[in-house]
C-alpha cells in the first residue's frame, strides 16, 4: 500500500497516469511526448507504477505497452 502512495505522490506520475487513462496501452515513446522529460526518467516513474501494481505491461516486438490497472487505487478506497 505504501507503493501506491508514493507513486501517486508525484505530480509527474499521476501526469502518466492520466495519460494512460485517457488512452490505454501506450509504449514508452507515446508517453515521453506527454512531459518534458528524458525517456530515462519517464522509464524511471513508469518503473515505480509497475512497482505498486498500477502498470501492467506487454511487449510486442521491440516495444513495451503499458496499461492502467486501477484495482490498487480501488483498494485504497475500500479499505477505508
Amino acid at each position: 500500500m505504501d507503493s501506491v502512495f508514493r507513486a501517486l505522490a508525484d505530480p509527474s506520475r499521476r501526469a502518466l497516469l492520466d495519460a494512460l487513462f485517457e488512452e490505454d496501452g501506450q509504449p514508452l515513446t507515446a508517453l515521453c511526448g506527454e512531459l518534458s522529460m528524458s525517456r530515462q526518467a519517464v522509464s524511471k516513474h513508469l518503473r515505480i507504477h509497475e512497482d505498486a501494481g498500477l502498470l501492467v505491461t506487454h511487449s510486442q516486438g521491440r516495444e513495451k505497452f503499458h496499461y492502467l490497472n486501477p484495482v490498487p487505487i480501488a483498494e485504497l478506497g475500500d479499505r477505508w
